[in-house]
C-alpha cells in the first residue's frame, strides 16, 4: 500500500548550479549527492519543514532516449517545464525577498479564490508557483474565470 510521496524529480540544466539555487536562494537543505556510475549523479534536497519529501535534481540524460533528452532540453530552453508548487506564509514578502535575490518572476503576487499566488522560474527555467493558501469553496470560483468557472 502506498503511504506517502517521498520523492519528486525536477529536470535542471546544471546540477551544481541548481543545488546552489535550491539551497542558497530557496532555503532547502542538501541531502544526498552521490555519483552513481560515470553518467548518473543522485542529488537531492529537502525543505527543513518537510524533510520526508526529497527533491531530486537531475539533468535529462540516459537512460532516457536521445529524442526524449532533446525534447526536455528544448522545453528547458523555452522555459516550458513545470517545477514545484511551494506553500508560503506571506506571498508578497516572499516575492520581494526572492526578487531581491535575483529570482525571475513571471507573475507578481495576485489574489486568487484559493489564496495569493505568484509564478517564478528556478535557475533552469522551470515554472514554480508560490501560494499563500486560504480556505475556499467551489462557489468562490464563480465568476473568476479560473478553471472554466462562469
Amino acid at each position: 500500500m502506498i503511504t506517502n510521496i517521498s520523492l519528486l524529480s525536477v529536470f535542471v540544466r546544471d546540477i551544481d548550479e541548481s543545488l546552489t539555487f535550491y539551497t542558497d536562494v530557496l532555503g532547502f537543505e542538501a541531502k544526498d549527492d552521490l555519483q552513481l556510475g560515470p553518467d548518473f549523479r543522485w542529488c537531492t534536497v529537502v525543505h527543513p519543514n518537510q524533510p520526508e519529501i526529497q527533491v531530486h535534481l537531475t539533468t535529462p540524460s540516459k537512460p532516457l532516449s536521445d529524442d526524449l533528452i532533446g525534447a526536455f532540453q528544448r522545453a528547458q530552453a523555452a522555459g516550458g517545464l513545470p517545477g514545484l508548487g511551494l506553500q508560503v506564509d506571506d506571498c508578497r514578502a516572499t516575492y520581494e525577498d526572492l526578487r531581491a535575490k535575483g529570482v525571475e518572476f513571471i507573475q507578481t503576487p495576485e489574489e486568487r479564490p484559493y489564496g495569493v499566488e505568484a509564478l517564478m522560474r528556478d535557475n533552469s527555467g522551470n515554472w514554480m508557483v508560490l501560494v499563500e493558501p486560504r480556505a475556499y469553496s467551489p462557489e468562490d470560483f464563480a465568476g473568476s474565470g479560473i478553471g472554466g468557472a462562469e
